[in-house]
């Protein structure tokens, strides 16, 4: 049985902006929970007692998040990692804190229960779990032969590949391979690198279940549809007469569900949040703590984080609310292209295709919008962002802006 692990949780999410903007990746709500919690539940099932958590950027949030572990039924141990310079420099930092086999995952990876019984369970010194992907461009492509690790192929391959699903099995010896690496032309200590060096002792087995890695904003909300349809129904709050609940349905404790509202599931209700009275929300849809959907709005397949609130008259479709935003009564959100094509955003100066039909807007902290205001597919708005009464917003905004 493997009982320790080791989550590398230190990076700043640059790509996933704004909504990393004051939370680190891992953090970042799906399925009714930050992600590092899932991950640390998913560990526990297997049997693992032991976690380093290896953090750098917003460490006190992380360690607030998480404590001590004891919730979990296991030990926390946190390790900071000051400069982050590459993945091999990250899991070389728990050198002399892990003196057995041990998982490794990337605090942004989506990881099922099936996947690390089966690293556990596999034949070799070190393992690595890879999954099949149809374009592998942005990711480094595995090269294998008899279920042993050949090479890995850096980003810019085409076309479908096996990839690196960021999810290991390491014995204590990876430590000794670190140590002999030197920095890539990036300038970065790659774990691959070390990993090539091993490739014999290195067993390459399949992602089993559920995988995702978050790369884009907009990744979130797939892992929210894949945590969801996972979610154990349950009524802890309140829910008023008259109001309908179809599908799984989950109100935390203090959540309540005012008459006239009508909810179809998967739908996660967070402590303390409020819906209705009249309100719709469908689809894959999570409300943080202390969030609000009003009278007459309705939000679909959306994540509104804690303390968002579509109050009065809104549309919110596809779409990710940051922490606290705000907006006003009749503020309608679009998700669909009149062609019906794919939506693209702007990420870092960069025209990105989302690959996806339907997209609505993405929202830092602290956004408030005036009423009647109206926000375009593949909007994102900076935190702090405020839009004037009556305004169309399309675009990428920087964080503070004014849109009056």
């Amino acid at each position: 049985m493997v009982e320790q692990a080791l989550i590398l949780a230190a990076g700043r999410g640059t790509r996933m902006q704004p909504l990393t903007a004051r939370l680190p990746k891992p953090l970042l709500p799906a399925g009714g929970a930050p992600f590092l919690e899932h991950q640390l539940r998913a560990l526990v099932e297997v049997g693992v007692k032991h976690v380093v958590v290896l953090v750098g950027y917003c460490m006190r949030e992380v360690h607030e998040a998480l404590g001590d572990g004891e919730r979990f039924g296991l030990e926390l141990e946190y390790l900071v990692q000051e400069e982050q310079l590459g993945t091999g420099h990250a899991v070389a930092q728990a050198a002399g804190k892990l003196n057995d086999m041990f998982f490794c995952l990337n605090g942004d990876t989506l990881v099922t229960t099936e996947t690390l019984r089966v690293l556990a369970t596999a034949t070799g010194e070190h393992v690595l779990a890879v999954t099949q992907i149809a374009n592998c461009s942005s990711y480094g492509l595995i090269k294998t032969h008899k279920g042993k690790l050949v090479s890995i192929v850096e980003k810019g391959g085409e076309g479908p590949g096996s990839i690196n699903a960021g999810v290991y099995r390491f014995a204590p010896s990876i430590f000794k391979a670190l140590k002999a690496i030197e920095r890539s032309p990036r300038g970065e200590y790659e774990l691959t690198s070390a990993l090539e060096a091993v490739a014999q002792g290195v067993t390459v087995v399949e992602v089993e279940g559920d995988w995702l890695d978050l790369g884009r904003p907009w990744d979130l909300l797939t892992a929210n549809t894949l945590l969801l349809s996972r979610m154990k129904p349950a009524i802890e709050g309140s829910v008023e007469e008259g109001a309908v609940l179809k599908g799984a349905v989950h109100v935390a404790a203090g959540a309540i569900v005012k008459a006239g509202s009508r909810i179809e599931g998967p739908v996660w209700i967070g402590p303390d949040a409020i819906v209705g009275p009249n309100a719709c929300i469908r689809g894959a849809t999570m409300l943080g703590a202390g969030a609000k959907v009003g009278a007459a709005s309705e939000v679909k397949n959306s994540i509104l984080m804690e303390h968002s609130k579509a109050p009065h008259h809104n549309y919110v479709g596809d779409s990710i609310l940051g922490r606290n935003c705000n907006l006003g009564s009749g503020t309608k959100i679009a998700n669909l292209r009149h062609d019906g094509a794919s939506v693209y955003a702007i990420i870092k100066g960069e025209r990105v295709d989302s690959g996806l039909r339907k997209l609505g807007v993405i929202l830092g902290d602290n956004v408030k919008t005036g009423i009647n205001a109206s926000l375009n597919v593949g909007t994102i708005l900076g935190e702090g962002t405020v839009v004037g009464p009556g305004r169309v917003v399309s675009g990428s905004w920087a964080a503070g802006s004014r849109i009056l």
